[in-house]
């Protein structure tokens, strides 16, 4: 299932449950030996995100980091199976989640109350999940080699308060994490740490960065005209997002 997006992007397809899973993107150059993964997934999708990555090419012991846009839990739930198979692996996200993180508070990973009962009553937890070393605090406007390949880290609260997203310039490409999807959708902004007018605020922002080839965390990755999908999202989003 995954798929070349450009030279050193892979898209790995989310592999959807009782919950929506996140894709992953895996990102290097094959000759670099340095290969960074954004986002996990949902829980128990940890085998199925390591086959993948392994139909990339990609040898699990030149995987040196894993970059999260947010740490809600169908892309942090099997951030512990990846790294119990690839313990090396350097954790990175954007401080304002990382923070809450490390310190044990979960409410950012379950989202709301209501959300959390469910899961709950579909699994059980450990009591420090998801609770987890960051060695990379974020704060947005970093220039990033990836493997080879360059990103501008981009903060992007709203959905959450630590979202960020990653732009390379050349092509013109953005992982939008759950910021802004295909077909003008956009992410929820009624669970913990969303913000309405933040939300409005980062899709204004990444207008302005005239993005083509869009790599959302769900539904469709769109490979030309990403212009276009922000701009409708933005448009007709914007008369909602507001307090």
């Amino acid at each position: 299932m995954a798929e070349r997006i450009i030279e050193g992007v892979w898209w790995i397809p989310g592999l959807d449950g009782y919950l929506p899973d996140s894709h992953m993107y895996v990102i290097g150059i094959p000759a670099d030996g340095d290969f960074t993964l954004v986002d996990c997934g949902l829980m128990d999708k940890g085998s199925y995100k390591l086959e993948q990555i392994d139909k990339c090419g990609v040898p699990l012991k030149q995987v040196k980091r894993i970059i999260m846009t947010h740490t809600h839990l169908d892309h942090i739930g099997c951030l512990p199976e990846l790294l119990e198979a690839i313990p090396h692996a350097e954790v990175w996200m954007h401080k304002d989640e990382a923070v809450p993180l490390e310190r044990g508070d979960n409410r950012i990973a379950f989202g709301n109350a209501m959300l959390e009962m469910m899961v709950r009553s579909q699994r059980s937890f450990a009591d420090d999940f998801p609770t987890r070393k960051v060695h990379r605090k974020l704060e947005g406007d970093e220039e990033l080699s990836l493997g080879g390949i360059p990103f501008r880290v981009i903060h992007i609260p709203g959905h959450s308060i630590g979202g960020i997203g990653l732009f390379n310039e050349e092509h013109r490409l953005f992982l939008s994490g759950d910021t802004v999807y295909a077909d003008g959708a956009i992410g929820r902004f009624d669970l913990v740490s969303a913000d309405p007018v933040q939300l409005k605020q980062s899709l204004d922002l990444i207008v302005n960065l005239r993005v083509d080839i869009l790599l959302p965390c769900h539904n469709r990755v769109v490979h030309s005209g990403g212009d276009r999908m922000v701009r409708l999202a933005r448009d007709q989003w914007a008369p909602y997002l507001v307090r």
